[in-house]
Parts: structure tokens; sequence; C-alpha cells
């Protein structure tokens, strides 16, 4: 009975995303999420109108007195998709579906390849990009593209159910994203990344009642439960289950990083030495791909 709620969806990036968040500021909001990548400069904006009002922005780096972000580490998912996928191919080529040419995506590329790469070395990746968080004509029309590459594992960086609905369609193994989406098990989907933010959203909202918030940056992934894991299913043999829930053990303690070296980038020139891990300022900043992937990178 403390908290009342207001919210607004599909919200464009730009312009009506600035009116939408004053529209909030201005009804009495202690404190407003937004929940786009797109929506930080319009956030920051609104915030140095309203100092007194709170604001919180997924997935940016944009900070004030009054404004703290959050995202989470999605690599750390994608690293267990990769695994899977590189173990289920039979045409050793995967798929992926990206959203906007930002670090966030470009880390789950990377991320999804290398781990692959490591339990498959004949595996490829083929990356479609789409300029869309969520359009499932979009999502529908990259994957049929995928498939007729010769894709038969895709993965999709944008939020809709549509990649496998043409999955379990055409054929072809694939991953829920955001939300567990497992009314498409046990195939075509074969596990899931799950966005966990509601623990955050409740600590963030007891703060402002406790009169203890404070502009922050977090980043937290498996181990501190907001990058979550569906289960394991469909043609998954039980010894690669088995590899990758231990795999996942090792990410929450620490003992596998998803980018260990040695590792190279696109070019050849060497990223990281044997061993060698990243610090968060090079993944929050990453602009490249690793070595193997071919294309590039949209400016």
């Amino acid at each position: 009975g403390e908290v009342e709620t207001a919210y607004l969806e599909s919200v464009p990036e730009g312009a009506d995303a600035e009116r939408a968040i004053e529209r909030f500021a201005r009804s009495g909001c202690d404190i407003i999420f937004t929940t786009s990548f797109g929506y930080m400069d319009a956030t920051n904006k609104v915030a140095g109108r309203f100092p007194d009002v709170k604001f919180e922005h997924a997935t940016g780096y944009k900070t004030a007195p009054n404004v703290g972000v959050y995202s989470a580490r999605f690599y750390e998912g994608r690293a267990i998709e990769g695994f899977l996928a590189g173990h289920v191919t039979k045409t050793n080529k995967i798929g992926y579906i990206g959203s906007f040419p930002i670090p966030e995506v470009i880390r789950g590329i990377n991320s999804s390849y290398v781990n692959a790469k490591r339990v498959n070395p004949d595996v490829t990746i083929s990356v479609i990009w789409i300029s869309t968080w969520f359009d499932p004509a979009k999502e529908a029309d990259a994957t049929q593209a995928l498939l007729g590459q010769g894709v038969d594992v895709v993965l999709a960086h944008t939020d809709s159910t549509a990649p496998l609905a043409v999955l379990k369609e055409k054929g072809g193994l694939g991953f829920g994203q955001a939300a567990d989406m497992y009314e498409y098990a046990p195939e075509p989907r074969i596990s899931s990344i799950i966005d966990e933010w509601a623990p955050y959203y409740i600590e963030r909202v007891q703060a402002i009642i406790d009169g203890t918030w404070e502009s922050d940056n977090t980043w937290d992934g498996i181990a501190a439960g907001m990058v979550g894991i569906g289960e394991i299913t469909g043609p998954v043999p039980e010894d690669v289950k088995a590899e990758a829930m231990q795999m996942i053990e090792d990410i929450k303690s620490g003992a596998y990083h998803p980018f260990t070296g040695p590792l190279n980038k696109q070019d050849g020139s060497t990223w990281l030495a044997e061993g060698e891990t990243p610090d968060d300022g090079t993944l929050a900043g990453m602009n490249f791909y690793v070595e193997g992937i071919t294309g590039e990178i949209p400016q």
C-alpha cells in the first residue's frame, strides 16, 4: 500500500520519450524508470528540469545526482547460449539477430561466438542487424534470411517470439530472449536469457521510501540474479546440459569469464593474452568484433 505505479508502453525514442518522461515527472512520480538505451538523452534532459525527482535509466551510461543507471551482464547468458549452440548445430552455422550496434549487443555477439567456437572449432556466425528492439515482422524476416544461409541455430537480441515461431515452422533451434518463452519448449527453444529486473526495482523503490536513494551505476549478472538462464530443453545431450550447468556455476563464482584469452580482434591484433580477461571499462565500450567474425559493424 505504500507504492503507486504508472506506466507507458511502446514509447518511441526521441522527442516522444522526452514528453512521456516529463509527463510522469509533472504528475508527481518520485522515481521514474526509463527502460531502453535510446531513452538516455531524454531521461537526462528531463532530470535536469526536475532535480527533486529520481530517475533510473536502463543500459545507459550517463548519470547525474538524480539519475542512476543499471544494466545486466547479458554477455554471461550469451556465453551459455553460444556454448549450447556450438554443441547442437549440425551445419556449424549459427545466426544472430542484432538490434542496434551498441556495446551491449556487440558484446553479446562476441560472447556467443567465442563460447561456441571453444566447443566447436568449425562454427561460424552470421549477423543480421535490424535496427529495432521489437518488430515481429523484421525479426521473422531476419530469421528466414539466416535459415536461407544454412544457419540452423538462431540467437536473437530482439524481444518478440517471432524468431522462435519461424524456427518452429521451418526447422531450427533458438533461444528465449528477455523472457523465458517456455511455450516454445522443448523445441525449437532450448534455453533462454531472462531479464530479472524486479529485485533491483524493489530495492531502488525501497531506497526512495527510506530516503537513502543515491545515484549509482549497477552492472550485475548471473551471480546477482539479474541474468536468469531458462531451463535447458530439447535436443541437448545430458552431458552437454551438465557442462552448461557447471559453466553457469563457474560464471557465478568467478571461476570462468566468458572472455578469457587468448583472443584477438577481428583484424588479427591481440586483444587478450593467454588467461587474460578484460576489465569492465573495455567491456562497456566494446565496439569491435573478435577474430573469426566476418562482416562489419554498422556505423
